[in-house]
This record gives C-alpha cells, sequence and structure tokens, in this order.
C-alpha cells in the first residue's frame, strides 16, 4: 500500500477559512474544476473509439466518438452538506449533438453475455464484452497532478483577486 501526503493544503485551507463563505465557496469550485481538467484529458485520451453501427446512427444518433465527446466536468453546491462537488461524467444524451450515449459504463466495466430480446428469452443472444475502462486509468495517472492542479489555482486566486499572498505556501506530493 502507498501512502501519499499532500504538502500545503492545510495552509491553503486556513487561508480560505478567513473567507467568507460565498467566496470560499467560489474560489473552491473553481479549484476543483481546475483540478478536474487533467483528469478530463486523460480520460478522453483513453476513450476508445469506434464506429457505431446504423441502427447506433439511426436511433441514438451516435457517431464514432461520441463517448470521448460525452466526457465533461460535471460541477454543483450541495447546500445540505455545504460541500462543493466536481466530478468527471461521461454519457448521457447531448444537447449539442443530440446523441445518447447510454453505454459508457458498459465499455468502462464490460457486459455479461445477455439475450437481446425482451423478457430475456430468445435466439439472439449477445456474447458480452471485455471492460476497456478509459476512466479509471485517468484517474490512476493523473492524479497527483489533479492535487497540485487545485492548489495552485486556489493560490493564484487569492493572489488575483483577494490580494493575499501565498507564494510561503509550497505544495507538493510525497509518496511513502
Amino acid at each position: 500500500m502507498i501512502d501519499i501526503k499532500v504538502k500545503g493544503l492545510s495552509e491553503l485551507q486556513k487561508v480560505l477559512d478567513t473567507l467568507p463563505e460565498k467566496i470560499e465557496r467560489n474560489i473552491l469550485r473553481g479549484a476543483l474544476n481546475a483540478g478536474a481538467k487533467p483528469l478530463l484529458n486523460a480520460a478522453k485520451q483513453n476513450c476508445p473509439t469506434g464506429e457505431p453501427s446504423d441502427y447506433g446512427k439511426q436511433q441514438y444518433k451516435l457517431y464514432n466518438g461520441a463517448l470521448r465527446d460525452s466526457i465533461r466536468i460535471s460541477g454543483r453546491f450541495d447546500a445540505r452538506r455545504g460541500a462543493v462537488i466536481s466530478r468527471i461524467v461521461a454519457g448521457g444524451k447531448s444537447r449539442k449533438t443530440g446523441a445518447d450515449v447510454f453505454y459508457a459504463h458498459m465499455i468502462e466495466f464490460g457486459t455479461k453475455p445477455h439475450s437481446l430480446t425482451k423478457g430475456g428469452k430468445g435466439e439472439k443472444n449477445h456474447p458480452g464484452t471485455s471492460p476497456k475502462p478509459f476512466m479509471r486509468p485517468a484517474l490512476d495517472s493523473e492524479s497527483f497532478n489533479s492535487v497540485i492542479e487545485t492548489g495552485e489555482y486556489i493560490k493564484k486566486r487569492l493572489l488575483t483577486k483577494h490580494g493575499i499572498d501565498t507564494s510561503d505556501i509550497n505544495l507538493g506530493v510525497d509518496l511513502e
């Protein structure tokens, strides 16, 4: 097991705690989005692409690269928990293209063999698919960069928007 220690985040948190809650929330929203960008780029780079079937093109408006194009950053504020939430999402229906990428989880995790007819009975059976993970490898490869990007965004935002000098706070990751 690897222990990871991130240096400098507790000092940044102390500075953020001195600010009004609304400003802190806005800074954190931007910081989480900045930290999610390395993950987003890696997930898009890892994402498999392929030519969809004629049925998929007609029924779901799919095209080569629809899954990759569906990967995005989603963020919100959870008022009940007082938490800013940011996540990388794949799939769903695109407002821009109309493509319905309902199968993102099936690509990431694979599927077991199953029937293609209603009720699960019939001759048409799908052999299943092997997993082709693209989200998890992105997290594995870019997690350190993501944490550092988040901290650097906070430092820059505090300096440029609020005049708070955080140059004495050094961010880093130690593996133990």
